[in-house]
């Protein structure tokens, strides 16, 4: 392999790396905001979906992305706040719920998404941040969506939040034990829906990511798992907000590797090399069982029990 074609594939696999990461930031930060309390929500799944379509919706009939972005915040909300109420009954088993509520968000969005599968909507413009760059791939590559930078701000000011502030304390301690919580006079259902709810919230704006920004349609499999995936991003990450970004640009790279290969002619084991997203999921996954991530989890969570 040639220096340029390894620049081709470097250069590729960056501008991989921050389109494909947005979604998983949003829905990463979302889960363990979520998680932090102490809940488990595999229903992100159904959010991220359930986002994307309405983001396009409204995009389309009022010609605005930014509304759109908002509404699929909401949409995200509504449901949290759903599977949140439904976890705070008694003998209710999180997994179970967020199961159902990952199939209840897919099959609305399709139900729901059938018109805006044809039509076009506006799309989020990026912002060009290459200008200085000679090499025309390179401009391309640091073509920047807004909401990469609004994640990232986010992860941020969440990350000082959990640590600095007495909602962050809250949280924490509601995660970490719930006896604890209640002796502290702090209702931990209450906690854990707002929570759960809040994660719903960034999950839905990254579904708008996908379909008003990259790959920029509204259609039946536009998500592909990442709603899922972002679970196992979460204990990589090890429950740190910061780290979620670094995990999600990893993921980026991943599912970048594939087409930047095939950008230089290697298209051998091309669908293998589309996979790394999902092995290195597997990876994790089996990494994390035995090892010291456990440790790092808020108490009430399964995993650390």
């Amino acid at each position: 392999m040639t220096a340029e074609a390894l620049t081709t594939i470097l250069i590729a696999m960056l501008g991989g790396a921050i389109r494909v990461s947005t979604p998983f930031i949003f829905v990463a930060l979302g889960e363990t905001l979520t998680e932090k309390s102490g809940r488990i929500n595999l229903g992100l799944e159904g959010n991220l979906v359930l986002g994307a379509m309405v983001a396009y919706a409204i995009s389309f009939h009022t010609g605005s992305p930014w509304l759109g972005v908002l509404a699929a915040g909401f949409s995200g909300v509504f449901l949290g706040l759903m599977h949140g109420s439904i976890c705070s009954l008694k003998k209710v088993n999180d997994i179970a719920v967020g199961i159902a509520m990952m199939s209840f968000g897919i099959g609305v969005a399709f139900f729901f998404g059938k018109p805006y599968i044809q039509p076009s909507a506006p799309r989020l413009e990026s912002l060009p941040l290459g200008g200085w760059a000679s090499n025309p791939a390179l401009q391309q590559a640091l073509e920047i969506n807004p909401l990469f930078i609004v994640g990232i701000l986010i992860a941020i000011v969440m990350w000082w939040a959990l640590a600095n502030t007495r909602v962050g304390l809250v949280v924490r301690m509601t995660g970490d034990s719930e006896p604890a919580a209640r002796a502290m006079g702090i209702n931990p259902i209450k906690v854990r829906i707002l929570a759960t709810a809040a994660g719903g919230f960034l999950a839905g704006i990254g579904g708008a990511f996908l379909s008003l920004s990259y790959p920029g349609s509204w259609n039946e499999g536009l998500s592909s798992g990442q709603g899922l995936m972002a679970v196992a991003l979460v204990i990589f990450a090890r429950w740190n907000p910061l780290r979620c970004i670094l995990a999600a640009l990893l993921f980026g790279a991943a599912g970048a590797l594939g087409p930047a290969l095939q950008s230089v002619g290697i298209s051998q084991g091309y669908y293998f090399f589309n996979a790394a997203p999902y092995i290195l999921t597997l990876f994790i996954m089996v990494a994390a069982t035995g090892s010291n991530s456990a440790r790092a989890a808020p108490g009430e969570l399964s995993i650390a029990k």
